[in-house]
């Protein structure tokens, strides 16, 4: 167990996806708002070393912000962009 409890895993969590010009992401600074092709209620994509484990809902709690886990992630799904 000793080797398992040394190998670290990135988690990243995704909100939701943009597509954007190149030029206009260049042009971008500080404070620009990207918007996402998600909602507030959407579920969100969990990675672990950037390949999807999960889906999950945002938890908000006073200045805190976790993730709760609803499902498995579907591979498919998530090379398609959907929100399955």
């Amino acid at each position: 167990m000793s080797q398992v409890n040394s190998v670290n895993v990135e988690i990243s969590v995704v909100l939701g996806r943009s597509i954007l010009p190149m030029q206009q992401l260049l042009r971008m600074g500080r404070g620009a708002v990207i918007p996402l092709d998600a909602k507030a209620t959407d579920e969100v994509w969990i990675l672990a070393n950037n390949h999807p484990v999960a889906r999950g809902e945002i938890q908000i709690s006073d200045d805190k912000i976790a993730i709760s886990v609803t499902r498995a992630a579907d591979l498919y799904d998530f090379l398609a962009g959907g929100a399955g």
